[in-house]
């Protein structure tokens, strides 16, 4: 299963121009409101140097890597909530992603429309929450109407601890805050999980900027500020530029990118940052039919990345042979780090670590 990130935003702020640039296509952006209507999304392979010096040693039959899944979703306006624009679908198809790129507008150009006629990337981001907050307390109070109607079916004190957290979360929206900033435990996220909050989905500033100003714009400078009190990431992208150079070949692009001083493309530094947002590791599973990558929480036990792979391997755990990728690379594959004492044979409790090769035995 991919990861899945919604690209989000006011309209005509180059989230289109970024779904290309980020995934090769060539779906419509144009100077005009509601140009997306319907949701374009492509799955892409992450790119891992470990699963390929994996790939070089064991010689495999196939090689798969994780995947992210890009979602680029209508613009949204005020009043979406309660249907203004294409708002219901909108709020729709974010609830169908886990993360959220937030792209916001920090540019200048009279010959691009802004729905509200001026450029101000604080507005524009106070607009968007402001309609998740709404369709989270819309969602909030009608799940807490729900339960105190079905009270007789829940064990008392089950009722109690649940409507508690929906009067916690309905309060704190009522407040106009994202859930995100409301001290939620373990416990509280795994009882309201079903309902999917738009606010409590880890979510990244992407700043479209010119590309003359890319280290040095005053609305860059606004979105830092934000973004530092709300201790949120920012990823700074020219859309159009890195549209361009995502059509160039891989020297070409290099050398273009040297000379503009980015270390990476787009694609690498928002994946980067989704990994991060989402507290993600990659372990992998190497054996000569397949080398493959698999994206999961940190802190994730044996048993569980397990049951990544299928429900049996879970189910039916016994141990995992495990060996960290050092040796596994110094060793030179399986053998060598069997001979040298460098397999490990971990319980279902063990946490995996990030570049861990594990082999699951189980038994159903």
């Amino acid at each position: 299963m991919s990861l899945k990130c919604g690209i989000i935003g006011m309209p005509n702020i180059g989230k289109s121009t970024l779904f290309n640039a980020l995934t090769g296509s060539n779906v419509q952006a144009e100077n005009f409101p509601f140009c997306t209507i319907k949701p374009h999304s492509k799955i892409l392979a992450i790119r891992d140097i470990r699963l390929e010096k994996l790939a070089e040693i064991v010689q495999p039959q196939r090689v798969i890597p994780a995947t992210i899944e890009f979602v680029d979703i209508a613009g949204l306006v005020k009043g979406a909530s309660k249907g203004e624009g294409l708002g219901s679908q909108f709020l729709t198809h974010i609830r169908e992603t886990e993360a959220i790129i937030h792209v916001v507008r920090c540019f200048e150009d009279n010959n691009i429309i802004h729905v509200n006629n001026t450029v101000n990337p604080l507005d524009d981001i106070s607009t968007v929450k402001s309609e998740l907050i709404l369709s989270d307390l819309e969602i909030c109070d009608r799940a807490l109407q729900r339960i105190i109607k079905k009270q007789a079916f829940y064990k008392d004190g089950d009722f109690k601890i649940k409507r508690g957290i929906y009067e916690q979360c309905l309060a704190h929206l009522e407040n106009f805050s994202m859930l995100s900033t409301l001290n939620l435990s373990a416990q509280d996220l795994y009882l309201i999980r079903d309902l999917n909050f738009l606010t409590l989905k880890p979510s990244m500033y992407v700043a479209n900027v010119h590309e003359d100003s890319y280290k040095n714009d005053r609305y860059l400078d606004q979105l830092y500020n934000l973004a530092t009190t709300e201790s949120a990431e920012v990823v700074t992208v020219c859309a159009p530029m890195e549209l361009e150079l995502s059509k160039l070949e891989n020297t070409t692009r290099k050398e273009f990118m040297s000379a503009l001083g980015i270390p990476r493309t787009s694609l690498q530094r928002i994946i980067k940052t989704g990994y991060d947002l989402l507290r993600l590791q990659t372990y992998f599973t190497a054996g000569i039919k397949e080398v493959r990558a698999w994206a999961v929480p940190i802190g994730t036990v044996a048993s569980e990345a397990a049951g990544k792979i299928h429900s049996d391997f879970k189910k039916g755990f016994i141990r995992s042979h495990t060996i960290s990728f050092d040796d596994f690379i110094n060793y030179n594959g399986e053998k060598g780090a069997k001979e040298a004492g460098k397999i490990r044979s971990e319980g279902k409790e063990y946490i995996v670590q990030d570049g861990d090769i594990m082999h699951f035995l189980f038994n159903v």
